[in-house]
């Protein structure tokens, strides 16, 4: 099966990001997407998702971060407009922390009809959300090898961004127990370690064949190639509760491709980093369960380090990315993230304040508010 990849002649960069709607009394979800984009006037791009009560916005093709959050702002400042006159506050984080999946319909598409039927309890558990950046690249020869290298820094791009705690009215413990739930799904989770393009189309003919692809319509790996548009799509962070720690993890992940695609131009395959399959699993794993705290194996020998000293080292690394591609601010919000704590965090102190996760849905709600 010939896997087409329409190359970017730039190292571009797209958002897509989830919202969900809450009412406010409740503080439940509501499923009302399609009610409230057809209330929205606006010029970015709004999309029906998995789920009725979610909007994904999505950005045009943009240079750099500050320009996809402009959009992005402006798409959050008409949806507040629009939320407002139908009565329902707009939320965003990787998990609702009490709603029940089963008073939350899936949106009239048959792709989302055949995912539920195929994979039926853990299909109907996906009350999640993220936020997912494309990133240009320049030959479909290169689209693994980075890959393969932005995989060591799974930690690195969740740890920041992990925001879902709270599952079925409990504290999972787990910084980010979207991660847990999503690989549940059969074609979701961490890509196969593929060393080529053709490896990828033997690949997806495998996938085709075996019906995989006739139910899901696509493979929804943590990261994967996005031929339609000649970009790699990194898919692993949390949604994150506000414009401000969304521009860290967008700079963060556009930065590290760039790096990425570069070292591989200069010095070629063997200079990018690489981890065996099990420490790649296990790093995914304690990222999603530590989060910021999480202690996490950092080369082939198995040494490790606090994912923590190792984010402040990588914002270090890719300040000359960023300064060239005028993302600086944004990737030093990395930092501010790491000083002043992430949004599990937040969720889970005012979770052991009150005893309750109706004021966590408010604040997180509020964030989003005030980050505009």
């Amino acid at each position: 099966m010939t896997q087409q990849f329409n190359a970017s002649a730039k190292p571009t960069l797209g958002v897509e990001w989830e919202l969900a709607l809450i009412d406010p009394q409740s503080r439940d979800l509501v499923p009302r997407a399609a009610d409230l984009i057809n209330a929205t006037t606006t010029d970015i791009q709004l999309e029906r998702e998995f789920l009725q009560n979610t909007v994904e916005l999505v950005t045009g093709v943009c240079y750099n971060t500050p320009e996809a959050i402009a959009q992005l702002r402006q798409g959050v400042h008409d949806l507040q407009t629009a939320a407002a006159s139908l009565g329902v506050k707009l939320w965003s984080s990787g998990s609702h922390p009490f709603s029940d999946f089963r008073e939350n319909p899936v949106s009239e598409k048959g792709h989302y009809t055949e995912i539920i039927e195929r994979t039926r309890y853990w299909g109907n558990q996906m009350l999640i959300w993220g936020v997912h950046c494309h990133v240009g690249v320049s030959h479909q020869d290169r689209v693994w090898p980075i890959i393969n290298a932005l995989m060591t820094k799974y930690p690195h791009l969740l740890a920041p961004s992990a925001s879902s705690p709270g599952w079925d009215g409990l504290d999972t413990g787990y910084a980010s127990n979207r991660t847990m739930l999503y690989q549940q799904l059969p074609t979701a989770g961490m890509p196969p370690q593929l060393r080529s393009w053709q490896e990828w189309e033997s690949y997806m003919v495998d996938q085709s064949r075996s019906g995989v692809i006739n139910h899901t319509g696509s493979m929804h790996l943590d990261i994967r190639p996005a031929g339609k548009w000649g970009t790699i799509e990194v898919r692993v962070s949390d949604a994150p509760s506000n414009l401000h720690e969304l521009s860290a993890v967008v700079a963060l992940t556009h930065c590290l491709v760039i790096y990425y695609d570069r070292l591989l131009s200069e010095e070629g395959p063997a200079a990018l980093p690489s981890l065996q399959p099990w420490h790649l699993t296990e790093n995914k794993w304690r990222a999603a369960r530590y989060g910021l705290d999480a202690l996490i194996i950092t080369d082939r020998a198995t040494n490790e380090a606090w994912v923590k000293d190792e984010l402040y080292s990588l914002v270090e690394l890719l300040e000359p990315t960023a300064k060239e591609f005028g993302c600086t601010q944004e990737l030093h919000q990395v930092e501010e993230i790491l000083v002043q704590g992430a949004a599990y965090q937040r969720q889970r102190e005012m979770l052991q304040e009150t005893g309750s996760w109706l004021p966590v849905v408010d604040m997180t709600c509020a964030e989003l508010l005030a980050s505009m």
